[in-house]
């Protein structure tokens, strides 16, 4: 299966649907993305804190697929801001991985209260440079944190990855990203266990396009113009989750599913301009 890309700002294409490895980890985890590969995914999402670095690398190189045809991205946790601290980070997990260099790699969160994140996204800039990453983004930043890294270093991220699901619709922030030329990136765009699945809406056009509630949601985000990354263990979850390209929801439909959208809608209540990344 062929996924469709994304072009974005700084002319790197991305998978328009990619595979989530949150708590996907050790030899099952490992399997998972093995299998997930196999299935087509060529996007594949990390993070130094997923603590699964390791196994993410080891199922890129034992899969077979040529590594320039993978699209590998990890994050900077927040311990790591300082500028030396996070040019070795970035060293460290590729080491972890196995790899030269990351297709992609972005600052998991901006972490305001401590106030380095210029500083980490300076680092990522410089790696850049060095060859270590392709295209360098963030993740879970409000639109002031934006301007901030790219009025004091005049480099734009190509991607900001936040929470987006039913019940955070956050259109708004993704307006925000798309006036800056930045492509959305959703983490647990299905709402990490939530009951987004059994909602009336989602059920009904579920039936009608004869398509599981998860498709459903994943087109959803796709015709919002959003990069969905949802994770699953269930192998058949992973490979249906690809086939999302041969239907399309009407304009209405689309607005009946932002209808689910809730004030306390954020799946761990993780504002970005209070939350303290975990370490």
């Amino acid at each position: 299966m062929t996924i469709p890309e994304v072009v974005l700002n700084d002319g790197y294409k991305l998978p328009k649907v990619g595979l989530g490895t949150y708590q996907l980890r050790g030899g099952i985890g490992y399997h998972q993305i093995i299998s997930a590969i196999k299935d087509g995914y060529r996007s594949i999402d990390s993070a130094t804190n997923y603590d699964n670095e390791g196994i993410v690398g080891q199922a890129i190189r034992d899969s077979g697929v040529p590594r320039d045809q993978i699209f590998v991205s990890s994050k900077l946790p927040g311990k790591y801001h300082h500028y030396d601290d996070a040019l070795n980070a970035i060293r460290e997990s590729l080491a972890r991985m196995g790899l030269d260099y990351f297709d992609f790699y972005l600052i998991h969160w901006p972490l305001p209260k401590r106030g380095l994140y210029v500083e980490a996204w300076q680092a990522l800039v410089t790696a850049q440079k060095l060859g270590l990453i392709k295209s360098i983004g963030v993740s879970n930043f409000e639109p002031e944190h934006l301007d901030k890294i790219i009025s004091e270093t005049g480099v734009t991220p190509s991607v900001n990855q936040i929470e987006i699901h039913p019940y955070w619709v956050n259109d708004q922030r993704v307006k925000e990203n798309a006036k800056r030329g930045i492509v959305t990136e959703a983490w647990s765009p299905l709402g990490r266990g939530s009951s987004a699945l059994t909602e009336p809406i989602v059920k009904k056009l579920a039936e009608k396009y004869n398509k599981n509630a998860g498709q459903i949601l994943l087109r959803w985000h796709i015709q919002r113009g959003i990069v969905p990354l949802p994770k699953s263990t269930n192998l058949d979850h992973q490979r249906s989750n690809l086939d999302i390209f041969d239907f399309e929801l009407t304009n209405d439909e689309i607005k009946a599913i932002n209808t689910l959208d809730r004030e306390d809608g954020r799946i761990d209540g993780q504002d970005p301009n209070e939350y303290e990344e975990f370490e």
